[in-house]
């Protein structure tokens, strides 16, 4: 008995590549429905310290925390809980851009600007009281790192921290205080 093969009609040819065509295009509507993921969609949270907000620190008032070397030890004492830890004042009451505080010993005051995400203090000028060795050592620390900021990044969203970086990797670390 011989084989005979029946040839699908064109009807029913053209059928099937209408179905195929109907379900490719199916897949594409559904697809283009699907939400956009945002390149950065797999990072962790982002980072709550901004060089950014650095133009938010006129009017403030800071009391430093820590001190930390770039290798996360301490780079210097601070003082005991009932002793007062050195404080930045960031003023513009006056019209004018003025930084002051306690730094461990002695206050001290100078101008400060804020340019490029960053914060400059310029020269400052330190009352001249004498005290113990401990208090002086910290008191030198503390202003030369003030005096060589090399970044600032800040954040303003509970809790509130500041935190500068000397050009000799120390990285002070300072909680908002409320006036």
């Amino acid at each position: 008995m011989p084989i005979s093969f029946i040839a699908p009609t064109r009807g029913a040819s053209r059928k099937r590549s209408l179905s195929r065509v109907g379900a490719l295009a199916a897949v594409l509507a559904v697809a283009g429905c699907a939400m956009p993921t945002h390149p950065d969609s797999a990072a962790g949270p982002s980072n709550p310290l901004n060089p950014a907000a650095v133009q938010l620190l006129d009017g403030t008032s800071w009391v430093l925390r820590s001190a930390q070397t770039s290798d996360g030890k301490s780079a210097f004492a601070l003082p005991p809980a009932e002793t007062a830890a050195p404080t930045l004042k960031l003023d513009t009451a006056s019209g004018q851009r003025r930084a002051s505080g306690f730094a461990g010993c002695n206050q001290f005051s100078g101008s400060y600007m804020l340019h490029s995400g960053g914060l400059t203090l310029g020269p400052l000028a330190t009352t001249g009281k004498t005290c113990g060795q401990d208090a002086e050592h910290l008191e030198h620390a503390y202003l030369d790192v003030l005096s060589h900021i090399e970044s600032t990044l800040v954040q303003m969203r509970p809790p509130q921290q500041m935190r500068i970086i000397a050009s000799n990797g120390i990285t002070l670390t300072f909680a908002r205080e409320d006036r």
